[in-house]
């Protein structure tokens, strides 16, 4: 199961079905498969063969999955990067994947130039024109995208192997980047939960999956998909592949970074059925921009939305039943990370109290103490998470990470991902957070997420993120970074209060620091790194 193999398949089937929307261009996988064809053709005239590693600099663009298509038809590796990263960052990564193609919009060019003497691997440069930002001079030796799928045949088809890779490197917000190395067979087990709608039947075969993608058509179940955080993000990523797979059509939104306007205004246009976030910092804007919607007496129309699906990071409860009050039909809380996906599921309808969820967790599962026992039910112990099924093969180059992250026990691989939890009585898993992050403060640990859960729902914060700073008496002291709503004032004395009324009072935050504005990933995730730096100077100067 090659995921070239399978695109293949399904534009087979269903050629004049929409299979990218990104803005006004529309292209069907006739034509998505056509210029991916034409792209390979071109790679393969510049030595693009099994294994060489093409590095995606991209914005949201039909180029993305284009170019991922390309690589998986030459058995390349497609790597993501975060289009945030500057000269150091994107160094690093360009030089830890062994990129030789790097393939990138016009507006970062300057950056690519800056680094491109660093990186003697580098033999093939493509830029790609999406929007007028992108209309700049071409850097020397580069090729410009749209010509060279215009002026190539498309490559041949070759023999593939479900063994090929896809490279998701994570977001290094608590440390380097780490390529996450995941086989397209792995993948497609993954993705296989696309099959649900049709009882759960999963293709054995690529024409399979082809029959699959039009039976899932004609049943009505395969619907547009629109992706809020962008798709070099791997959860956008992954989950544009797998729709693909099935026949889906995957929107992409035009603005470079979040307008919730424009999701809605998509969602409304496109008859949207799922859309895809990472927890809070997608979701908080989207129920503002609803409300701004209704208060000018024109509210968005999401009965097309059946699903919301959310990962990566916790999602607040109270951020949940606006999307349930305007008849979003189901909310879906994902447990998993780039190295272990399918941890387990919170599923919210209309009805439900969200704030009474739980994780329920899949088959693989298991919670486990640091000397290697299951959590018991009830007890109130600690573990960390840990699912065995189809795993990532590991980190690129990194033999000890790799080794650290996935174990064998008792003669079964498993990932552990970082993340701690606890295990309640009937058997659903609360989330507690990554121990990477975890503060010891008088000797208690205590997880950053659990404090900004709470700390997000005073009326007067709009976000923040949860630290520790080294502390004489503590150890360290919980430091909230926070970012005040607009034309709202944060009082240390009232953020602290309101903790403590919810929390065990250790947990509380000893320091506020206020910020303009949190830094977070396009993804949403958590800049601690940033973070820890700005709470450690904003109590050094009191």
């Amino acid at each position: 199961m090659n995921l070239a193999d399978m695109w293949e398949a399904v534009a087979a089937e269903i050629p004049d079905t929409t299979a990218q929307i990104h803005g006004d261009d529309r292209s069907t996988y006739r034509e998505f498969e056509a210029r991916a064809a034409r792209l390979a053709g071109a790679l393969r005239a510049h030595g693009v063969g099994p294994g060489t590693k093409i590095a995606m600099y991209l914005f949201n663009a039909p180029a993305f999955l284009e170019t991922t298509f390309a690589a998986a038809k030459l058995r390349a590796v497609p790597v993501n990067v975060n289009f945030r990263y500057l000269a150091d960052e994107l160094t690093y990564l360009l030089d830890n994947a062994d990129a030789e193609v790097v393939v990138y919009h016009g507006a970062l060019a300057d950056r690519v130039a800056a680094v491109r003497s660093r990186l003697p691997r580098i033999r093939c440069l493509i830029q790609v024109t999406t929007t007028e930002a992108d209309r700049v001079p071409l850097l020397p030796g580069a090729l410009r995208y749209d010509e060279l799928i215009a002026s190539h045949e498309p490559a041949p088809r070759v023999s593939r192997s479900a063994d090929d890779y896809v490279f998701l490197y994570t977001g290094g917000t608590t440390g380097l980047p780490k390529g996450v190395m995941w086989t397209h067979a792995d993948l497609f087990k993954q993705f296989s939960a696309g099959y649900m709608a049709m009882g759960g039947e999963v293709p054995t075969s690529v024409a399979g999956v082809g029959r699959a993608a039009r039976t899932m058509r004609e049943m009505g179940v395969a619907g547009p998909q629109i992706a809020a955080p962008p798709l070099m993000h791997g959860m956008a990523w992954f989950t544009s592949m797998s729709r693909l797979m099935t026949g889906d059509t995957v929107v992409t939104l035009v603005n470079r970074s979040f307008d919730a306007h424009e999701l809605w205004r998509a969602v409304e246009r496109h008859r949207v059925t799922m859309c895809v976030i990472v927890g809070d910092a997608f979701a908080r804007p989207m129920i503002r921009a609803l409300e701004e919607a209704e208060a000018r007496g024109r509210p968005y129309d999401v009965t097309s939305l059946m699903v919301i699906v959310s990962g990566g990071v916790m999602w607040t409860p109270a951020n949940k039943t606006p999307f349930l009050a305007r008849g979003v039909g189901m909310l879906m809380d994902g447990l998993g990370s780039s190295e272990a996906t399918g941890i387990g599921m919170m599923i919210s309808t209309a009805g439900d109290d969200p704030a009474l969820g739980r994780f329920m967790p899949n088959p693989g599962t298991r919670v486990l103490t640091e000397d290697g026992r299951d959590v018991v039910p009830g007890s109130g112990e600690t573990g960390l998470l840990a699912v065995t099924g189809a795993l990532p093969q590991g980190y690129y180059k990194d033999a000890d990470k790799s080794a650290a992250t996935f174990k064998v026990i008792d003669g079964v691989r498993y990932s552990f991902p970082g993340d701690w939890a606890r295990v309640e009585a009937d058997g659903s898993i609360t989330l507690l957070g990554r121990g990477s992050v975890c503060i010891n403060t008088g000797g208690e640990k205590v997880f950053p997420e659990e404090v900004e859960e709470v700390l997000k729902l005073h009326p007067d914060v709009e976000d923040c993120i949860v630290v520790g700073v080294p502390d004489e008496k503590w150890g360290e002291a919980i430091t909230a970074v926070v970012q005040p709503r607009a034309d709202a004032s944060v009082e240390t004395a009232a953020i602290v209060a309101y903790a403590r009324e919810r929390l065990a009072a250790y947990k509380a935050p000893k320091h506020v620091v206020c910020v303009e504005r949190v830094l977070r990933s396009p993804a949403g995730k958590a800049d601690y790194r940033w973070a820890k730096e700005t709470a450690v100077r904003g109590v050094a100067t009191r």
